[in-house]
Order: structure tokens, then sequence, then C-alpha cells
């Protein structure tokens, strides 16, 4: 991509250079040395940017917790913020909640959408594989239902019923697969009526045509890497073909959650991704199972657009995920 800037071009190729020695041939991480390119951002009571934080445990024996970003001066006109919890992007296998990158990210989302995020710092692989992710996700989103006045949370100023999934990349799958979960239990205070997929990450044993494409001259991402997070992620034996990648592949059990009152999803896509074409089927199949489901794609994006508020495709994914956001708390209304 010729037209990227020096500043992306930079960090796109030193976080490769890192990411490649930090992933050992052995399926194991560097832990330290992946850590160079992670710098950690406390919470902040002090606004910044308008928006506050505070980080809240879940669960102490896991290090299970999840750091809540909200708006100052977000609700003067009396009416009442969604609510998103969010998963961070990373592989499943890097980065936190309180990455620099997502802190960043997540005070612009709480801004911007005016919506409190509710960011949550799961475990990694490989120290920690399937479904351990999808677990913690389902078990921040128990608590929230079973706490909804819990410390910092903004009572008069936030609404549970108006609640949103969402995550970009390996976040976005987790993404999914918590709302899938979601659709087993009947909450008490919390009301999911959308997830918010940024460039989910979804696969398959089958080389699609954009992986074949991008497979080593896109920013961020190639299909080594993807390969290499997938057999960091699913469990030993596993191809990519277990259901936790390939959602509406051979080995989902067909059309998986026709059954379930999945919520409305958004799939926000780049034509600059190597999981473009897997990102596409996930919401073919989401309107294959009866489900309400729109595709944005941006076709000069990288995979990562969104984190560069500089580019245009970034401005325009926001005002996206606002109407998208505001459609869906407006039928609440009906």
């Amino acid at each position: 991509m010729s037209g990227l800037s020096w500043k992306i071009k930079l960090i796109s190729s030193i976080s490769n250079f890192v990411m490649n020695l930090a992933c050992r041939s052995d399926g194991t991480v560097n832990r330290r040395l992946s850590a160079f390119l992670d710098y950690k951002v406390p919470p902040s009571v002090k606004p910044i940017n308008g928006v506050k934080t505070s980080d809240i445990t879940v669960d102490q024996s896991r290090k299970l917790w999840f750091r809540l970003f909200t708006p100052i001066n977000a609700n003067a006109d009396n009416s009442r913020m969604p609510v998103i919890v969010y998963f961070h992007g990373g592989g499943g296998v890097f980065l936190s909640a309180d990455s620099s990158a997502f802190d960043t990210l997540c005070r612009r989302f709480a801004k911007e959408l005016n919506a409190v995020i509710i960011s949550v710092n799961y475990r990694l692989s490989p120290e920690h594989k399937y479904p351990c992710q999808y677990e913690d996700g389902f078990d921040v989103i128990t608590f929230i239902d079973n706490n909804p006045n819990f410390e910092g949370f903004p009572t008069d100023g936030a609404d549970l019923r108006n609640c949103f999934i969402g995550g970009d990349s390996a976040g976005g799958n987790i993404a999914h697969h918590v709302a899938v979960k979601a659709c087993r239990r009947e909450f008490t205070n919390l009301n999911i009526i959308g997830v918010i997929a940024i460039q989910p990450g979804f696969g398959g044993e089958e080389r699609t045509e954009s992986e074949i494409r991008l497979a080593s001259g896109a920013p961020f991402l190639n299909v080594e890497r993807i390969d290499w997070f997938w057999r960091a992620f699913l469990p030993e034996g596993s191809d990519r073909d277990h259901p936790a990648a390939n959602v509406f592949g051979p080995n989902s059990g067909g059309d998986a959650i026709s059954g379930f009152d999945f919520p409305a999803t958004v799939v926000i896509v780049g034509g600059f991704d190597p999981l473009l074409d897997w990102q596409k089927r996930y919401c073919e199949g989401l309107k294959r199972c009866g489900k309400e489901a729109y595709l944005i794609e941006y076709p000069n994006a990288f995979h990562g657009f969104y984190s560069f508020p500089e580019l245009r495709e970034s401005c325009l994914f926001i005002n996206e995920v606002r109407d998208f956001m505001q459609k869906q708390c407006e039928k609440l209304k009906e």
C-alpha cells in the first residue's frame, strides 16, 4: 500500500519485527520481548480527553478485570448512554485492556460514540487456550448483570438495557462467541441489543482469495502470523476448521445459531485485510441463519485501521458504528 504515511509504515514494521521475534517456533511467547511494544497506562480518575477510567476486579485468581471508560458531561440532555462490553485485539496472544493502544482507542469510543465502555482484560494464549477467553468474557457480563451498581458505574447516566458486545480482530471473534453464550442465558439487568465486530478474527483450513492475495503484503498482519495465532489458541490437535475459528464451517453443526435470538450485528471489514473473505463469510452466515447483519467495507483499509484517527476510513467507521447503535437503541422505544 503506497499511500500509507511514514508513521503507519514505521509502526507496522516495528510491530511485525517484534512479534516475529516474540512468537517462538515451539508455540510459546517471549513475554519479556513482547512487553517492549506494550506500554501500560494506569486508570485515570481525572478525565483525559473528556473520559475518566477505573479498573474493576472480577476474579483476582485469574487476573480477570475490566477497565471502565465513562465520558463526562455526556448526558447533558438527561438521556442515558448505551454500554459497550469490549474485547481488545492482539491475536488473543498480545496486549491487554490497559495497553496504551487500547486505552486510547476505548477512550475515543467512549467520547465519540457517547457510550460507557467496559474493556475486558481476558487471559491470553498460548498459556490459556480455548475456551478461556470466551469464559472470561461471559463471566464479565454475568458479573455486570449480577452487580449493576458496581463501583464507578454511572447508574444514572448509563443504561444496561442498551448493551452492545464488541471487539476488534481476535476480540471480534470473542465478542461473537460471548454473544452466543449470552443467548443461552436470561439476564436480569442486562439486555444485549447488538454486536460490533470490527475486522473480526475468523478463519478455516481453506485458503481464501484475500489470504492468497495479501499473504505477506499487508500492514500489521500476514497469513503466517494468523496461522501461528490459531495454533496458539485452539486445543491441541485441532485445525482451523474448529468451530471457534470457522463458526459456519464443516464442524460447526450447520447453521448453529439459527435457533438463538442473536443480536443485530455490524461487521466492519477492510479491503487490505487478509481476513477479509472470512469476515464476509461470517456476515453471510449470520444472514443465512435469519439474523440481522450489516457489512461495512472500506476498500482501502488495512487490518487495524481504526486505531489511526487521522485516517478518513477511521472517521467514517466511527460514524457507521454510531448510526448502528442509535438504530438499535431506537428499536427499544418502538
